[in-house]
Protein backbone atom coordinates (compact mmCIF):
# COMPACT_ATOMS: atom_id res chain seq x y z
CA UNK A 1 0.00 0.00 0.00
CA UNK A 2 3.10 2.71 0.79
CA UNK A 3 4.46 1.65 -2.42
CA UNK A 4 1.38 2.74 -4.46
CA UNK A 5 0.79 5.46 -2.44
CA UNK A 6 5.04 7.08 -3.09
CA UNK A 7 3.66 6.04 -6.79
CA UNK A 8 0.38 8.04 -6.97
CA UNK A 9 1.83 10.82 -4.84
CA UNK A 10 5.18 11.14 -7.16
CA UNK A 11 2.55 11.15 -10.60
CA UNK A 12 0.95 13.86 -8.56
CA UNK A 13 4.40 15.69 -8.00
CA UNK A 14 5.07 15.09 -11.50
CA UNK A 15 2.45 16.78 -13.15
CA UNK A 16 2.49 19.92 -10.79
CA UNK A 17 5.98 20.86 -11.80
CA UNK A 18 5.22 20.03 -15.34
CA UNK A 19 2.76 22.64 -15.46
CA UNK A 20 4.32 25.24 -13.44
CA UNK A 21 7.61 26.89 -15.18
CA UNK A 22 10.02 23.64 -14.61
CA UNK A 23 9.66 21.18 -17.07
CA UNK A 24 8.86 17.63 -16.73
CA UNK A 25 7.36 14.12 -18.00
CA UNK A 26 4.34 13.69 -16.73
CA UNK A 27 3.10 11.99 -19.54
CA UNK A 28 5.79 9.32 -19.10
CA UNK A 29 4.90 8.86 -15.43
CA UNK A 30 1.33 8.27 -16.57
CA UNK A 31 1.96 6.26 -19.31
CA UNK A 32 4.78 3.98 -17.37
CA UNK A 33 2.22 3.54 -14.58
CA UNK A 34 -0.68 2.56 -16.66
CA UNK A 35 1.15 0.41 -18.34
CA UNK A 36 2.57 -1.10 -15.48
CA UNK A 37 -0.99 -2.01 -14.36
CA UNK A 38 -0.81 -1.77 -11.04
CA UNK A 39 -3.32 1.02 -9.85
CA UNK A 40 -6.88 1.90 -11.41
CA UNK A 41 -6.89 4.11 -14.04
CA UNK A 42 -9.35 6.81 -13.66
CA UNK A 43 -7.46 7.20 -10.05
CA UNK A 44 -4.52 8.09 -12.18
CA UNK A 45 -5.97 10.42 -14.90
CA UNK A 46 -7.23 12.24 -12.10
CA UNK A 47 -4.44 12.77 -9.85
CA UNK A 48 -2.33 14.25 -12.88
CA UNK A 49 -5.26 16.17 -14.19
CA UNK A 50 -5.49 17.52 -10.45
CA UNK A 51 -2.02 17.97 -9.97
CA UNK A 52 -1.44 19.75 -13.81
CA UNK A 53 -4.50 21.87 -13.06
CA UNK A 54 -3.30 22.81 -9.82
CA UNK A 55 0.39 23.47 -11.16
CA UNK A 56 -1.08 25.69 -14.11
CA UNK A 57 -3.21 27.87 -12.06
CA UNK A 58 -0.31 28.60 -10.18
CA UNK A 59 0.91 29.70 -13.23
CA UNK A 60 -2.09 31.86 -13.76
CA UNK A 61 -1.71 33.77 -10.03
CA UNK A 62 2.01 34.44 -11.32
CA UNK A 63 0.01 36.29 -14.39
CA UNK A 64 -2.15 37.61 -12.33
CA UNK A 65 0.57 39.35 -9.52
CA UNK A 66 3.24 40.25 -12.16
CA UNK A 67 0.59 42.07 -14.03
CA UNK A 68 -0.25 44.34 -11.02
CA UNK A 69 3.50 44.67 -10.35
CA UNK A 70 4.38 45.09 -14.07
CA UNK A 71 1.08 46.57 -15.94
CA UNK A 72 2.78 47.14 -19.14
CA UNK A 73 2.68 44.28 -21.19
CA UNK A 74 5.48 45.56 -23.14
CA UNK A 75 7.43 44.37 -20.52
CA UNK A 76 7.33 40.46 -20.83
CA UNK A 77 9.72 38.36 -23.04
CA UNK A 78 8.48 38.09 -26.79
CA UNK A 79 6.68 33.91 -25.97
CA UNK A 80 4.23 35.28 -23.48
CA UNK A 81 3.50 38.49 -25.41
CA UNK A 82 2.34 36.29 -28.15
CA UNK A 83 0.04 33.82 -25.93
CA UNK A 84 -1.64 37.10 -24.20
CA UNK A 85 -2.56 37.91 -28.02
CA UNK A 86 -3.42 34.85 -28.26
CA UNK A 87 -5.99 34.84 -24.88
CA UNK A 88 -6.63 38.13 -25.87
CA UNK A 89 -7.98 37.07 -29.51
CA UNK A 90 -9.65 33.77 -28.53
CA UNK A 91 -10.63 34.55 -25.37
CA UNK A 92 -10.88 32.33 -22.33
CA UNK A 93 -11.10 29.24 -24.14
CA UNK A 94 -7.71 29.45 -25.17
CA UNK A 95 -6.98 27.96 -21.98
CA UNK A 96 -8.05 24.78 -23.24
CA UNK A 97 -5.02 24.28 -24.62
CA UNK A 98 -2.80 24.62 -21.81
CA UNK A 99 -1.63 21.25 -22.00
CA UNK A 100 0.32 22.06 -24.86
CA UNK A 101 4.00 21.48 -24.45
CA UNK A 102 5.92 25.39 -25.03
CA UNK A 103 3.24 27.15 -24.86
CA UNK A 104 0.82 25.66 -22.51
CA UNK A 105 2.49 27.47 -19.61
CA UNK A 106 2.95 31.09 -21.28
CA UNK A 107 -1.20 30.68 -22.06
CA UNK A 108 -2.09 30.67 -18.26
CA UNK A 109 0.25 33.43 -17.25
CA UNK A 110 -1.66 35.49 -19.60
CA UNK A 111 -5.04 34.26 -18.97
CA UNK A 112 -3.83 35.56 -14.90
CA UNK A 113 -2.54 38.81 -16.42
CA UNK A 114 -5.76 39.59 -18.26
CA UNK A 115 -7.22 38.66 -15.22
CA UNK A 116 -9.85 36.50 -16.46
CA UNK A 117 -12.23 34.71 -14.31
CA UNK A 118 -10.81 32.24 -11.54
CA UNK A 119 -13.12 29.87 -11.36
CA UNK A 120 -13.92 29.55 -15.57
CA UNK A 121 -10.62 29.43 -16.18
CA UNK A 122 -10.19 26.64 -13.72
CA UNK A 123 -12.56 24.33 -15.17
CA UNK A 124 -11.72 24.99 -18.79
CA UNK A 125 -7.50 24.34 -17.90
CA UNK A 126 -8.69 21.03 -15.95
CA UNK A 127 -10.88 20.21 -19.01
CA UNK A 128 -8.42 20.24 -21.24
CA UNK A 129 -5.87 18.72 -19.24
CA UNK A 130 -8.15 15.89 -18.31
CA UNK A 131 -8.55 15.38 -21.84
CA UNK A 132 -5.07 14.85 -22.53
CA UNK A 133 -4.08 12.71 -19.62
CA UNK A 134 -7.48 10.42 -20.52
CA UNK A 135 -5.91 10.45 -24.36
CA UNK A 136 -2.29 8.90 -22.89
CA UNK A 137 -4.14 6.56 -20.91
CA UNK A 138 -6.08 5.15 -23.04
CA UNK A 139 -3.35 4.65 -25.65
CA UNK A 140 -1.19 3.01 -22.88
CA UNK A 141 -3.87 0.54 -21.29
Amino acid sequence: MQEMLVGIEGLFISAFISSTIAPGGSEAVLAYMVAEGNYQIEQLVIVATIGNTLGAMTTWILGLLAAKKFPVATLLPEKKRKALDIVRKRGIWALFFSWLPLVGDALCFAGGWLRLPLLPACLIILSGKFARYAAIAWVFI
